[in-house]
């Protein structure tokens, strides 16, 4: 039997629990500001994952806008702050 680190064997604990979801829901509301900046998280009203989709909440139209636009590159800068894909899809509302 392989020795696993205890950084290691939360991740496979993880990745076979239904924790998972929940963990990276906090942790997005934590990186958010990180991976867009002060002036998009300060008009996002939420910010959350279900599935594979990342839901964002916004009641700034102009918002909305960039954001559609910005889609694939928010979607990338989420995998590789999660170091893995976690976002396929995103919902903008």
């Amino acid at each position: 039997m392989a020795e696993l680190s205890i950084q290691q064997a939360m991740e496979l604990f993880l990745k076979k629990s239904k924790l998972k979801q929940g963990i990276q829901g906090v942790r997005i509301e934590k990186i958010w500001l990180e991976i867009m900046g002060p002036t998009i998280a300060k008009y996002t009203d939420k910010i959350k994952i279900s599935g594979d989709t990342l839901i964002i909440s916004t009641t700034v139209a102009p918002l909305k806008n960039e954001l559609i636009f910005q889609k694939e590159t928010i979607i990338k800068k989420v995998n590789e702050a999660f170091k893995e894909q976690v976002i396929k899809n995103i919902s903008i509302r």
